[in-house]
């Protein structure tokens, strides 16, 4: 019994974490608010991400990522094309930046750009992030024909271009910038390979 408790009283905390990043950035973000956005005491915090906020920011990192490649999967149940998947992974990030009143942005670039030259652990934990994202999109274009390395590239891409894409969406407080990110990733997924051209 105390076991689950403890397990959501941290994954609470890492829940908390990451929707204060989304909304006021790493540096922005100190463990007393998190603390009590989550309802938890603050000694709980310690008890449960020992190394502080370092590792706390880790885990939420973590959890975006899983929730980003769960939208993916998600997305490709029923999908025909590639492009098809993305365009609904962008539907759904469309709509929760419009939801969010362009408050909430995508945590793993946040963390990247505030913290990617300060900590290891978390530019690692951000590296990780986007890999989890960039393989699976990989593997999609890979059974749908793609020779492996253009396949890589090819996910790469797109997965650069969808993070510019929010950024620049919640900077213009506008989904037209994701829309059209869509549009030239739909055009670069559907392009027949070599092979069959």
């Amino acid at each position: 019994m105390v076991g689950n408790k403890g397990a959501r009283t941290s994954s609470r905390l890492a829940e908390s974490m990451l929707e204060l990043i989304q909304r006021h950035g790493y540096s922005g973000t100190g463990l007393n608010t998190v603390a009590e956005h989550a309802g938890a005491p603050k000694g709980s915090l310690y008890f449960h991400f020992p190394q502080g906020k370092e590792a706390l920011g880790e885990r939420a990192v973590e959890l975006a990522a899983e929730r980003f490649s769960s939208l993916v999967a998600d997305s490709a149940l029923g999908s025909t094309t590639p492009g098809e998947v993305l365009s609904r992974v962008i539907d759904e990030l469309a709509g929760m930046l419009e939801g969010s009143d362009f408050q909430l942005g995508c945590p793993v670039s946040v963390v990247t750009l505030e913290m990617g030259a300060e900590s290891e652990r978390l530019r690692d934990a951000c590296a990780n992030a986007f890999e989890s994202w960039i393989a699976p999109v990989s593997d999609l274009l890979a059974g749908h024909g793609r020779p492996r390395p253009a396949a890589r590239a090819l996910a790469t891409a797109a997965v650069s271009m969808v993070e510019g894409a929010v950024i620049v969406s919640r900077a213009q407080r506008s989904v037209e910038p994701l829309r059209c990110a869509a549009q030239a990733i739909a055009v670069l997924l559907e392009q027949p390979t070599e092979a069959s051209a």
